[in-house]
């Protein structure tokens, strides 16, 4: 007699082959999942006692920090937590960039890419919702940014908005998009996971042989769960002490069209894409600039075969790799700087030192190949 086995998705993923080598910068991922997890959870709560209507929007905050029990942590907890989630969605681009994790998994990383995408529309449109100066300024000029699209520009504007401003119909839609992109982006995690799974980590000398493996439970599951509390702590400690101390002071305001903040910002992990917008005079190509130091991380799996070997070892790489996170943290530091020289004339530099390290990164592989062949 045979007995029919069925596919068990636990057991599939505890008993995955993983490299006995693993260090703490693979925990990223698994981070990202619980934060993932985290935000919609506590989004959900708040969504019952948020109101989208822009004349009662702000006092629904108000009233959920100071009227509804344990309504402070969890909206802490939620905003803080939106930081937490990109630092370590860097954190894990920075990782797979390093390891070039792009050539040995190409797939991965492409879905990686999308989710990327996805997290950054999530956040800004949830950056709208407390409905605070910042918050309203900085929704009208970015989605101002779509007028640069030649001919159709102007009247996509006013489709995103509703109407001729920023106002109750944007609000209504962006509560439902902020509400509806988390699902969509734990489904994409769900394929990127699929595909990771497919073929199996790396370690990080780019082997994928099942030579030295151990299974994912009970190794790296207990490591995951030291990674959660570290991060908790984090978390908690962010939302108990310092709660504002990543936000700007303008959202203590309630949105109004007749004031303009003196400096219009985003929040910190937009900012190296603000400073590359805004360091362009001509406003088309400040927004394709923006787009592109985002999509230029899609051409990455193109500049090599799945048959190289990572190169992430050697002098050069390791040099234009290091420079990438300096001109990175640069351009962060420009984009919260007022408008004003020099910090307008030190970005133009720094954007095309910025697509500079990227084309050497999408071009290197395929040079070291005929070097060493």
């Amino acid at each position: 007699m045979y007995k029919v086995r069925t596919f068990n998705p636990a057991e599939a993923l505890l008993g995955l082959p993983s490299p006995a080598g693993f260090p703490i910068w693979w925990n990223g991922g698994s981070i990202l999942g619980m934060l993932l997890g985290l935000q919609i959870l506590t989004g959900l709560f708040l969504s019952m006692h948020y109101t989208a209507d822009m004349t009662n929007t702000f006092a629904s905050v108000i009233h959920i920090i100071r009227d509804i029990p344990g309504g402070w942590l969890f909206r802490n907890v939620h905003a803080n937590g939106a930081s937490l989630f990109f630092a370590f969605l860097y954190l894990h681009i920075g990782r797979g960039l390093y390891y070039q994790s792009y050539i040995t998994q190409p797939r991965t990383w492409m879905v990686g890419v999308t989710i990327y995408f996805l997290s950054m529309a999530t956040a800004f449109v949830g950056y709208v919702l407390p409905w605070g100066q910042m918050s309203f300024w900085g929704a009208t000029v970015i989605t101002n940014l779509i007028s640069a699209i030649p001919y159709i520009g102007p009247s996509a504007v006013e489709w995103v908005w509703g109407g001729f401003s920023v106002g109750q119909s944007t609000l209504n839609r962006f509560f439902s998009l902020h509400f509806i992109l988390p699902f969509l982006i734990g489904g994409m995690s769900g394929l990127h996971l699929l595909f990771l799974h497919e073929k199996g980590s790396t370690n990080p000398l780019g082997g994928m042989h099942h030579v030295s493996k151990v299974p994912f439970h009970p190794y790296f599951t207990w490591k995951d769960f030291v990674g959660f509390l570290m991060v908790v702590m984090m978390l908690l400690i962010l939302g108990f002490f310092y709660p504002f101390i990543l936000g700007d002071p303008e959202n203590f305001n309630e949105a109004s069209s007749m004031v303009t903040p003196v400096h219009i910002q985003p929040e910190w992990y937009f900012l190296f894409a603000y400073a590359i917008l805004r360091c362009i005079p001509n406003k088309l190509g400040g927004v394709v600039a923006l787009v592109a130091s985002i999509v230029v991380l899609y051409f990455l799996p193109f500049s090599a075969t799945q048959k190289m070997t990572p190169s992430s070892f050697t002098p050069l790489y390791q040099l234009v790799f290091w420079n990438l996170v300096m001109v990175f943290i640069i351009l962060t530091w420009l984009g919260a700087c007022p408008i004003e020289e020099p910090y307008i004339t030190l970005a133009v530099p720094m954007t095309i030192f910025y697509f500079l390290f990227y084309l050497i990164l999408i071009s290197m592989p395929s040079v070291w190949a005929k070097l060493i062949s």
